[in-house]
């Protein structure tokens, strides 16, 4: 398997782990070992974490707090350097959350984020270093090209 083509399958891993709240799946993608201090990670709307604990901190809380999430990736581009991958995806979100007035029933919603993703070559292979996703604010205008 190719480099770019592993890191397009890591990158799907990644997501899979987390539409489906398996931290352990995700951490077995993140940087560990002398690289897990520099780890770091940038959700929508949040500040800089650094450091894989925190980071991964992170992550049990949002999938902790997060009832249904599904992501249909597009645009997914990927540049392999020697020791370094960077790979960025636009994130097609749908979320749903429970209605606590009524048990058969959820809302659902859907929005747009982008992501980029830099992978580091280790001894165990590709693994996850830095993460930025921010959301894409569509406006009047957006819409009125679709």
């Amino acid at each position: 398997m190719s480099d770019r083509d592993r890191l397009v399958e890591l990158n799907e891993d990644f997501y899979a782990a987390f539409e489906a709240g398996d931290l352990d799946a995700l951490e077995a993608i993140w940087v560990n070992g002398e690289l897990a201090e520099s780890v770091t990670c940038v959700h929508p709307g949040w500040p800089a974490l650094r450091g894989r604990d925190e980071v991964l901190r992170s992550w049990a809380m949002i999938m902790a707090n997060t009832t249904y999430i599904q992501f249909v990736l597009t645009d997914v581009e990927v540049e392999v350097g020697t020791d370094f991958a960077v790979l960025t995806c636009v994130e097609n979100i749908i979320t749903a959350d429970d209605d606590d007035d009524d048990e058969n029933s959820a809302q659902f919603a859907g929005a747009k984020g982008v992501a980029t993703n830099v992978f580091r070559r280790t001894p165990e292979g590709w693994r996850l270093w830095v993460r930025h996703g921010s959301p894409v604010i569509s406006s009047a205008l957006d819409d009125d090209e679709d």
